[in-house]
């Protein structure tokens, strides 16, 4: 232990009496070692952010969606549909199983005429399934179904259309059509990105229904489960088996995945991604480490004689060697620590990712893998970059140290 002590002394001395020359030498290092953790970092938000986008549009892992559909092209008793995939769901103790119907549209009095506008009718967990957020005010519940004025979300450009009257206020949105009647605007939905300027308003599918005696010819109606990633192999068959039950002949029930999950090369499209920008940033580090090299070993050419003098004055060679090598291991140590430091600060700003990555709504934390591999990197850079310097400085002789 004094020996290990001794020479971490011997290394930061002679730091500190080169720090000008460690300090330029080791710039590359921390920038390289920085640009390495950023990396894994941004791989990581990078594949938060894929996963939420993916999750608005296909759902969680693992989703289900469950249609029905008839052999020769006549209308399905969706009413039926309904009845046996919520039976099913029952059996088998589905926490979230929503109805979904889309390409519905519906007359919409606005200041400047009544629109057209695209909706949705969906039940209050669908937004859970597909991780969606709101901008302001809430989500729809199963009381609102009770409402005289039911409630809806609509989009934020939809909001902005109508006055973007503050949801305090309770803004009301006037429908026309089968269904119309004066509707509470309780939730609003942000933009996805900065051109995005569709009108829809979403509706509960039980107020819906509530208002028309069917749904418009059509509307595409389908369930959808969210269930545990780990078991639903296990459980889409058997489920789908259940629903298949009875089914009258000429009518046939589908149940797949949509959820990002279910695709392979989703899954290895970031790990590719992280693959080959990592292999660039490597490259920087190696090159740093190069750089680094040349200069230890220009540097141990200028410390023959200080070396020579510690070998006349009794160090043996494994405490030269070691100070040598600790030197260099010292110093990129200190170096790759500032770098990730640099990186976890800039990356920790909210304001940072929220612009590198639009609409991100569940930030993780600064990944600890990430700083562990730039620390492991910058030991590693250090151990080499000071070994070969340290195998030199052994072959230093007493006698030509003094004749130098």
């Amino acid at each position: 232990m004094t020996g290990i002590l001794g020479a971490l002394a011997d290394a930061w001395a002679e730091i500190r009496v080169h720090k000008l020359r460690v300090l330029l030498s080791l710039i590359g290092i921390a920038v390289s070692v920085a640009a390495l953790t950023a990396v894994f970092a941004f791989s990581e938000y990078q594949r938060q952010y894929q996963t939420e986008q993916s999750d608005r549009s296909g759902g969680r892992a693992a989703t289900l969606v469950v249609s029905q559909m008839s052999e020769d092209g006549a209308p399905v008793d969706l009413d039926a549909f309904d009845a046996r995939v919520a039976g099913a769901a029952a059996r088998f103790d589905f926490s979230h199983a929503a109805r979904v119907v889309q390409g519905l549209s519906v007359p919409v009095a606005l200041p400047d005429g009544i629109v057209d506008v695209y909706a949705r009718l969906y039940d209050p967990v669908y937004p859970q399934i597909h991780r969606e957020e709101l901008l302001d005010g809430r989500w729809l519940a199963d009381a609102d179904v009770e409402a005289l004025a039911p409630p809806v979300i609509i989009t934020e450009a939809l909001w902005e259309r109508i006055g973007r009257v503050p949801l305090a206020q309770h803004p009301t949105l006037s429908l026309a059509g089968p269904a119309g009647g004066t509707y509470q605007v309780v939730g609003v939905v942000p933009r996805q990105g900065y051109m995005d300027d569709s009108l829809r308003v979403d509706l509960l599918f039980d107020s819906y229904r509530a208002r028309v005696d069917a749904l418009p010819e059509g509307a595409q109606v389908q369930y959808e489960v969210w269930v545990s990633q780990s078991r639903v192999d296990e459980i889409a068959p058997v489920f789908a088996m259940d629903l298949r039950a009875g089914l009258p002949e000429g009518q046939t029930i589908t149940v797949s995945r949509s959820d990002w999950a279910a695709q392979p090369g989703n899954v290895n499209a970031m790990a590719t991604f992280e693959m080959v920008v990592g292999g660039i940033a490597g490259v920087i580090l190696a090159l740093g480490a190069l750089s680094l090299i040349n200069i230890q070993l220009v540097a141990m050419r200028q410390r023959v004689r200080e070396i020579g003098v510690r070998r006349a004055f009794g160090a043996t060679s494994g405490r030269v060697f070691v100070s040598v090598l600790l030197e260099s291991l010292v110093a990129t140590t200190v170096a790759g620590v500032i770098g990730i430091a640099i990186v976890v600060a800039v990356l920790r700003s909210d304001w940072v990712v929220t612009s590198m990555f639009y609409g991100i709504q569940d930030i993780p934390p600064f990944p600890m893998r990430a700083a562990m591999i730039g620390l492991i990197a910058s030991v590693a850079v250090g151990a080499v970059a000071g070994f070969i310097p340290a195998i030199v400085a052994l072959r230093v002789k007493v006698i030509d140290a003094i004749r130098f």
